[in-house]
């Protein structure tokens, strides 16, 4: 795996359920670990201190560190100074809901292109907000009807006024309004090699002020929108509480936090409705990109030196004390497709049917790969991997 972060420094884990967690500090930030002291203070705050520096990490208000001791590392080889932490928990940390598992009937959205904030659609209003049958469903009534499938090449699209949840998408009806904000573009889509070259025409649908790709059509009256691509926002009458609501960010965000929180919020939903924890991250040819395994979703995160996948120190105390909030995550195994040496596992994970597909434009496939990537080179060397799976942490 090529390196595209720095190991941090200080990596600390807490698991909310088991109530314990780990603390890790490099080798290079300590000699001994007689000269590091780590305690909990009041209102949550856990302190970690070292010979040259301090570091606190805010934790929930249910959250409060109990006891700790040091611990070897599993590899002998590594010197890095290790703790574990037994915690109280009162109450775990709800996971925020995404843009799907907050949509509702009779409120009015606006969506915005995530890339560069342009309005484009705006002022919907649904009578019907309807979940689509699960992403194996075909497979699923083949295994359960003794006679061919009835719904075999029929699609399931929404009326006027409807909204039609996917796992990673909305299905929206196309209006007028859409000629202004958004650009059709054909291109050629190349089916399964074992359609021996087979291809068909698709409509990609396209930002008309940045030309950031939010999706497709999937006849001429049906938009087919990522919610990675999007901001949804609620109309604003003066009792409107974007905070509580969580649906709407700033247009200048930072485009990979946005698709790291709003992937693992909807990867935890996913794995609570259907009760499954293994996904196929799939680009729009139907090929598998990524395999994700999630692991844990009661996880807290917080790393010294500060960075984007998981936390960023406190620019209010620079020097020798840094101070963070820890973030709540889920840790996830994952396998890159492309990866010719894991191909056996590949190729057993595709025939499952216990696989959830995930569809995701192009584009996200490859900055989800990079997020990965790099959450994993930024942990510690012994947790990086499991077995033939790379680990990594997404935050929400």
């Amino acid at each position: 795996m090529e390196k595209t972060a720095q190991e941090d420094l200080v990596f600390l884990e807490l698991r909310q359920k088991l109530q314990s967690g780990l603390l890790f500090i490099r080798s290079d930030a300590v000699r001994d670990d007689a000269d590091v002291r780590v305690e909990g203070k009041a209102d949550s705050l856990l302190s970690v201190q070292t010979p040259a520096r301090s570091y606190e990490v805010h934790l929930p208000s249910a959250v409060r560190l109990e006891e700790t001791w040091s611990q070897r590392s599993p590899d002998q080889t590594q010197h890095e100074s290790q703790f574990r932490l037994r915690l109280r928990v009162e109450c775990l940390t709800e996971a925020p809901c995404s843009v799907i598992g907050q949509l509702r009937v009779a409120e009015t959205y606006s969506f915005l292109c995530q890339s560069c904030g342009s309005m484009v659609l705006q002022d919907r209003a649904f009578g019907r907000v309807l979940p689509l049958p699960n992403g194996n469903w075909n497979a699923l009534v083949d295994d359960w009807c003794c006679h061919p499938d009835p719904f075999a090449n029929r699609k399931l699209l929404p009326r006027d006024g409807d909204c039609l949840l996917g796992d990673t998408f909305l299905l929206l009806a196309r209006d007028s309004s859409c000629e202004q904000t958004l650009v059709r573009e054909e291109s050629t889509l190349q089916k399964a090699s074992a359609e021996h070259g087979r291809s068909s025409k698709r409509v990609m649908v396209s930002c008309r002020s940045c030309s950031a790709v939010l999706g497709q059509e999937v006849t001429a009256e049906v938009l087919k929108i990522y919610i990675t691509e999007i901001l949804v926002k609620p109309r604003e009458d003066g009792k409107c509480d974007l905070t509580r609501l969580s649906l709407v960010s700033q247009p200048n965000s930072e485009r990979q936090r946005f698709l790291e929180r709003t992937l693992a919020s909807r990867l935890v939903e996913l794995s609570s409705a259907q009760n499954t924890f293994r996904f196929s991250i799939q680009n729009p040819d139907d090929r598998a990109v990524i395999l994700l395994w999630l692991l844990n979703t009661d996880t807290l995160v917080a790393s010294f030196p500060g960075g984007d996948s998981f936390i960023s120190a406190d620019k209010d105390h620079p020097g020798e004390h840094q101070s963070c909030r820890a973030a709540q995550a889920v840790k996830v195994l994952y396998i890159l497709c492309s990866d010719s040496k894991l191909q056996d596992v590949v190729d057993v994970w595709e025939k499952d049917i216990g696989v959830h597909p995930l569809p995701l434009p192009q584009s996200s496939c490859e900055e989800l790969q990079k997020l990965l990537m790099s959450s994993t080179s930024r942990l510690p060397t012994f947790l990086r991997f499991m077995k033939s799976y790379q680990v990594a942490y997404m935050t929400m």
